[in-house]
């Protein structure tokens, strides 16, 4: 169908269907396909002799016996002397002199002075396609009810457990404070008392996070005695009514305990 415009001499549509057709053959599978491919080339090969023919250069032809005679002259063959010797040497042509491939290395070396080519020690750094992998199909998020079906059974039962254990740990906490506190009500609980653990720091953080919830539940408050040391005490609902310590009015404080101030 462009056959016109391919065998323009201005043209480089022949060049780059040659290439398409060098980067479509690394994919071919079936022997359809194989036999496409050698069609097209019989067809470039046709267009390229054509486009050939019509080129006009007037570059004069090269002719192998004029260059050897040209060379052996420069390299300063001596014929005069084989003359004289015909007899006693049957293939030779002609004499050079010993330094003549020197001289003819010499006159060349400067059209040659570039850097080596790179190679590789190893052979040569282009390697075989990579095999290509086998596509996983990635499956899609899903979000709501179909996220929580999709977790897993284990790890919802950690979760579970151990909300759990941290319910069951406010509650006895709770419990111990609000029997303390019947026993003697007239004796404040100090906060610090009631939470550090002598033995073990790590263990006194879980007091401290344990006793914020029943902070922030309303069901204990914490105000200072009067040597300004936290003290903490246990609120019934109606106190909670009576007092305004509504969830808004609640206030949170961050608590800072390092390991030398729990020493």
């Amino acid at each position: 169908e462009n056959r016109e415009d391919m065998l323009s001499s201005k043209s480089n549509r022949l060049t780059e269907a040659l290439e398409e057709a060098n980067k479509l053959f690394s994919g071919v599978f079936c022997a359809r396909e194989a036999a496409l491919d050698a069609q097209f080339l019989v067809l470039a090969s046709n267009l390229g002799k054509e486009k050939a023919n019509e080129l006009h250069s007037d570059m004069t032809t090269f002719d192998s016996l004029v260059f050897a005679e040209d060379l052996l002259t420069f390299m300063g063959i001596n014929r005069i002397e084989v003359e004289e010797n015909d007899s006693d040497s049957e293939s030779i042509s002609g004499y050079l002199p010993s330094d003549a491939w020197h001289k003819l290395g010499e006159e060349t070396e400067k059209y040659f002075r570039r850097a080596p080519s790179f190679h590789y020690m190893l052979g040569s750094f282009k390697s075989d396609p990579p095999v290509p992998r086998q596509r996983i199909e990635r499956q899609k998020k899903t979000t709501g009810r179909e996220e929580k079906r999709a977790m897993p059974a284990q790890l919802k039962k950690m979760e579970e457990s151990h909300q759990e254990a941290t319910e069951k740990e406010v509650e006895r906490i709770l419990g111990l404070l609000q029997t303390h506190f019947k026993n003697d009500p007239s004796t404040p609980i100090s906060f610090f008392d009631l939470v550090i653990d002598p033995n073990s720091f790590a263990r006194t953080v879980e007091n401290i996070f344990h006793v914020s919830f029943i902070i922030r539940d309303g069901f204990a408050r914490i105000k200072l005695d009067e040597d300004k040391l936290p003290i903490i005490e246990p609120l019934e609902d109606n106190e909670e009514r009576e007092d305004g310590h509504s969830a808004g009015a609640r206030n949170q404080v961050v608590l800072s305990l390092n390991y030398k101030e729990w020493k």
